[in-house]
């Protein structure tokens, strides 16, 4: 699987540039991606950011994009494919909520970030998340981020239209429910993003 192939290895020999695929180093410990350089101007600084992460939680949403039927049964669950220095791995949409921000949205605008305008999701009328994630910088505390102390809204995203990924990501794939119960599959994802997805499966009922 990718887990087992080197980041180098896989860029020099397997990727070509196209108009995705221009920026590769979008993943973390913790699956939650850093703050696109088009959002910086209602952001922090980097010294500035590095100061608030010492002193409170980072508010963040986890994104679990998925195709439904007719009768509201899942057909597929949607993940990006992510690459850093030593790694590639499956990831789910995700980042921060920006100061003055709703949760609206800041979930509508990874979706069009990492998605494209094209995805078209269905946001929820409530914005109630099926689950909340625990970030900790202590391993074994909870969901893991060297970075931070994060709290993360997660919620299904039912998308209608084309999804492809942005200039973050390698690819995006969809998965059939059975696909995505594999060991191999999960073994992709990052612990927390694994166990999202396993929460995700069973609030569907799949």
């Amino acid at each position: 699987m990718f887990r087992n192939m080197s980041a180098e290895a896989f860029t020099r020999e397997e990727m070509r540039p196209t108009r995705h695929r221009t920026r590769l180093m979008c993943w973390h410990t913790s699956g939650m991606s850093e703050i696109d350089s088009a959002d910086m101007g209602p952001w922090l600084s980097p010294e500035d950011l590095e100061f608030v992460r010492r002193k409170v939680p980072m508010v963040y949403v986890d994104i679990v994009p998925v195709r439904l039927d007719d009768l509201g049964r899942l057909e597929a669950v949607g993940m990006l494919l992510c690459v850093n220095a030593d790694s590639i791995m499956r990831t789910f949409p995700s980042g921060r909520v920006l100061y003055h921000e709703s949760i609206r949205d800041a979930l509508a605008r990874h979706i069009e970030k990492d998605l494209g305008p094209m995805a078209l999701p269905q946001l929820p009328p409530s914005i109630t998340p099926f689950t909340v994630g625990e970030y900790f910088p202590t391993p074994g505390a909870g969901w893991y981020d060297e970075r931070q102390h994060a709290v993360s809204l997660a919620y299904i995203i039912p998308m209608h239209g084309d999804c492809n990924p942005g200039t973050d990501s390698l690819e995006f794939t969809w998965f059939t429910p059975g696909e995505t119960r594999t060991p191999e599959l999960q073994n992709e994802l990052t612990e927390a993003h694994a166990s999202l997805l396993r929460q995700a499966l069973g609030y569907l009922g799949a």
